[in-house]
């Protein structure tokens, strides 16, 4: 029996609870005014919680405390399995890593649902319904 490889990425909807905002990043190859939540894949031995942790200070310098796993979708990259997770942040100053990402800023509760409705002023727009990325933003909205 032959079992096929699994790489796990995990994507992340930070929160700014206090605030009522959360952390949307542009890719330089999204189509655009396309933001979308953070991600990147999982280190051998490390868990979903710290690569959440990891990520997200790597990428934008924003530390995040708590990290509560939402769902899961498989990805056809190739052998990638997405985990889905909202994550806490404990600081809030971005400083993005520029071969990451060309944008990250704050959205509030208000702006994010232009977007997910796609409907916003500056023609942001959220991924494609059947995303991942677009679950964990709606479900924030719905939920919150």
């Amino acid at each position: 029996m032959m079992f096929p490889r699994t790489d796990p990425v995990v994507i992340m909807l930070v929160v700014d609870e206090e605030r009522d905002r959360v952390l949307l990043g542009r890719n330089p190859n999204f189509p655009e005014g396309r933001y979308s939540c953070l991600a990147g894949f999982l280190e051998p031995g490390e868990t979903m919680e710290d690569a959440v942790r990891r990520e997200t200070l790597e990428e934008t310098a924003v530390r995040v405390g708590a990290v509560r796993y939402h769902a899961s979708q498989p990805w056809p990259m190739p052998y990638s399995l997405m985990l889905a997770c909202f994550a806490k942040a404990e600081s809030f100053d971005i400083s993005r890593d520029d071969d990451e990402l060309e944008d990250c800023r704050w959205f509030t509760r208000d702006e994010l649902e232009t977007i997910v409705a796609g409907r916003h002023e500056g023609g942001i727009n959220a991924p494609a319904e059947g995303a991942i990325a677009f679950r964990l933003m709606r479900d924030f909205l719905d939920w919150s």
